[in-house]
């Protein structure tokens, strides 16, 4: 058995779910923020058997689009102040990180 921790866009979150539900894949989805853009993902937690990984990925990888998004850059104080008024810049962002790891033991109470 195989734990899969799946970090999605917001946008892509409710096509994933749609897409487990469909294909009767039990996840469990918390609401995250990212650390770089601080912008709102998903993390979807997945328990299913070895056999199953593949499907699973194929599904995060079709639901998960990366798109190119504009942001400013961070204000740097200790930049001389042209450098302060920099002009956003185009980023690519989307798709998914994702985390499969090895289960030990499984329990339902």
């Amino acid at each position: 058995m195989k734990l899969i921790i799946a970090i999605i866009q917001d946008k892509d979150s409710n096509r994933l779910s749609n897409a487990f539900i469909e294909q009767d894949i039990r996840a469990t989805k918390l609401s995250s923020t990212g650390g770089f853009l601080r912008s709102g993902n998903s993390t979807f937690i997945i328990g299913v058997e070895d056999e199953k990984v593949a499907d699973v990925m194929d599904l995060i990888k079709e639901t998960s689009k990366t798109r190119k998004q504009f942001m400013a850059p961070p204000v740097n104080l200790d930049s001389p102040m042209e450098a302060a008024g920099a002009y956003p810049v185009e980023v690519q962002v989307g798709g998914a990180t994702v985390f499969v790891l090895p289960i030990d033991a499984f329990h339902q109470f």
